[in-house]
């Protein structure tokens, strides 16, 4: 059974950063892509970030790009958000959510959750001072 769980959400200051985890079980993490999204409240999802299945590719959305980190380790099965730079557009619920291949790639319009493998359960992101 595939599991992911989210966790070092919590609130921050504008201009602050936190780094989200995401711990992966039940499936061949090393061999999948893995993505970031997010939910605003009262919005649908966004996509954040993806990382290819290895780590080499990493594609981001605009409003992140430079200030967001997609990384992982394959060893300990662990997916990571770094995210710095954070302003109250940032507030969200962010998810983890496994790929359909080990290809990562930057995406485009609408994510729904039939779009990804799994998703986990999500954690909070607030940033206000």
């Amino acid at each position: 059974q595939v599991r992911l769980v989210e966790s070092g959400g919590g609130l921050v200051q504008p201009g602050g950063s936190l780094r989200l985890s995401c711990a992966a079980s039940g499936f061949a993490f090393s061999n999948y892509a893995m993505t970031w999204v997010r939910q605003a409240p009262g919005k649908g999802f966004e996509w954040v970030a993806d990382i290819s299945s290895g780590g080499s590719n990493r594609y981001y959305a605009d409003a992140v790009e430079d200030r967001f980190s997609i990384t992982r380790d394959n060893a300990k099965n662990i997916l990571y958000l770094q995210m710095t730079s954070l302003t109250p557009e940032d507030t969200a619920v962010y998810f983890c959510a496994q790929g359909t291949s080990k290809y990562g790639s930057r995406w485009i319009g609408t994510l729904s959750r039939r779009d990804r493998s799994a998703w986990g359960q999500g954690t909070q992101v607030t940033v206000s001072s």
